[in-house]
């Protein structure tokens, strides 16, 4: 069996994430290591992506940053026309090439977690100090509440776990 390798390394900046235009990432600084390897009709790209995003805190609304570092795969084969077809991408055999611009922004925007909120004490004071106001303190009555509960009513225990939520922020 007959393989070719060969490795193609690229510093992502600011002005990729623009030139993209995608909404989850549109700041960072990211080296990525591309290794290409051809086997018997097939290429392998292998992926390293490290380094820093930017991304919006979902508490306070300021920017901040996460430490990217990923490992990621694409197969791909030549064919007749484009096609993604389980995990190989088909790209045309006339074209010859692939752009894998927007398979790397996918794999560094896969790799940001769900929740993006600054550690402890580091939000915008100002914002959580507006936040706070909006929040309902545990041990406050809510008088619309007091009235359609009485004494014989339980509360539902969900509630009580969604209460930790709050008491977490």
């Amino acid at each position: 069996m007959l393989t070719d390798t060969a490795e193609y390394k690229y510093q992502l900046d600011n002005q990729f994430f623009a030139d993209l235009d995608a909404p989850e990432v549109q700041k960072g600084q990211i080296n990525v290591t591309l290794k290409v390897r051809k086997t018997s009709g097939l290429y392998q790209l292998d992926f390293h992506s490290e380094g820093k995003v930017v991304v919006i805190c979902d508490r306070c609304l300021d920017e901040m940053e996460l430490p990217i570092e990923t490992e990621d795969r694409l197969k791909v084969k030549l064919g007749a026309e484009f096609a993604e077809i389980d995990d190989i991408v088909v790209v045309p055999e006339e074209d010859g090439y692939i752009n894998v611009a927007w398979f790397i922004y996918e794999f560094i925007a896969l790799s940001i977690p769900m929740k993006h909120v600054h550690a402890p004490g580091k939000c915008n004071k100002e914002m959580v100090n507006k936040l706070n106001k909006h929040l309902r303190i545990e041990g406050e009555e809510d008088d619309e509440l007091d009235e359609t509960l009485t004494d014989s009513q339980e509360i539902d225990p969900r509630w009580n776990e969604l209460k930790k939520i709050l008491d977490n922020n």
